[in-house]
């Protein structure tokens, strides 16, 4: 089976292998935000301490938000793409300009997630339990 990406920068930088892991990163924060949120309910934490279901919740997001997008943030920031059926084997972006739409794009996704994340540590804190 070929993976039909290709690297487009600040648009895509990962093909199908590397996107499978970024879902996996999605769904194991989002379990991870669902399952903190509810143990520290159920605990009957104080609000300042629920809070911290951001953490897990910006994990969540990054995974997400790079599957959704097919691009990876550490690959933008770092001048590289990974298209091929392995994850983790990178080829560089040589072109500075390329390199430069990447990191605005990596950048993007991190301001994303950082306000999704602060979003659910913001409903965590107010939300009567």
């Amino acid at each position: 089976m070929t993976d039909e990406r290709e690297y487009v920068p600040g648009v895509c930088n990962i093909g199908r292998a590397e996107v499978r892991l970024r879902w996996f990163l999605g769904w194991a924060g989002l379990a991870a935000t669902v399952a903190l949120w509810a143990g520290l309910a159920l605990a009957g934490a104080d609000p300042s301490t629920r809070i911290w279901v951001g953490a897990p919740a910006l994990a969540a997001a990054i995974g997400f938000l790079q599957a959704a997008r097919g691009f990876c943030v550490k690959y933008g920031l770092g001048g590289v793409y990974s298209l091929g059926p392995k994850a983790g084997q990178v080829e560089p972006v040589d072109q500075p300009e390329f390199r430069l739409k990447d990191r605005r794009a990596a950048r993007w996704i991190i301001a994303q997630s950082l306000l999704i994340a602060a979003a659910v540590g913001a409903a965590a804190y107010w939300i009567p339990v």
